[in-house]
């Protein structure tokens, strides 16, 4: 088994700058639905340590991409008062579609960060763009609808029983785990992301 430190670590790295906007963004959007909770929380900011979750952003990131040539990484929840927001469980689908979304628009500024770079800082542009197609894989990742995942809140959206909610939720994130690290599904979502980072620096030139 070939194991490459120096992706995990960068992998790692990468998780940390993209995790600050995507749970901003939640709060962000919680913030305009009128949910003041994550700014209670101390949430809403870009503040990487304010959204840390030292085993979903550091410790399993590093292992299934240094063990299993997947990822599997998170940030600490943004919670949110769903009897606050505007909107009811609509409301609760654009809270939680902001992290994903945000995801995007991060993998197309390292797209541009990348361009730009290519010839003046060969390094950073290659940083930057592993950096886009990380993001990318995130955003799928953080679709899928396994608590406490993004996807998990768009099945509370769509009036899942909240008995059924909860049964994915009681084991859901193992088989997540056991699925992307010794199952391809991994694999798969990298696929997925790099051959959208192709399309994003298609689209850019």
């Amino acid at each position: 088994m070939h194991l490459d430190f120096e992706t995990a670590v960068l992998n790692v790295l990468l998780l940390w700058i993209l995790t600050s906007p995507h749970e901003f963004a939640h709060a962000w959007m919680a913030t305009k639905l009128g949910d003041d909770t994550p700014r209670l929380q101390g949430r809403l900011t870009l503040n990487p340590l304010a959204h840390v979750d030292w085993m979903g952003t550091a410790i399993l990131p590093f292992l299934t991409s240094l063990l299993t040539g997947g990822f599997l990484g998170w940030g600490r929840p943004v919670l949110t008062n769903n009897s606050k927001l505007k909107g009811g469980r609509n409301g609760l689908a654009l809270v939680a579609l902001a992290g994903p979304a945000s995801n995007v628009v991060m993998a197309v500024l390292l797209a541009l960060i990348a361009r730009l770079t290519i010839h003046l800082a060969p390094a950073l542009a290659e940083f930057a763009a592993s950096g886009v197609e990380l993001s990318l894989y995130l955003a799928i990742f953080n679709l899928l609808p396994v608590p406490p995942l993004d996807g998990s809140k768009l099945l509370l959206a769509a009036r899942v029983p909240i008995v059924v909610y909860q049964e994915i939720a009681r084991f859901g994130m193992m088989a997540m785990i056991i699925l992307v690290s010794f199952y391809g599904v991994g694999r798969w979502m990298a696929e997925w992301s790099s051959a959208g980072a192709q399309a994003i620096f298609r689209a850019l030139g």
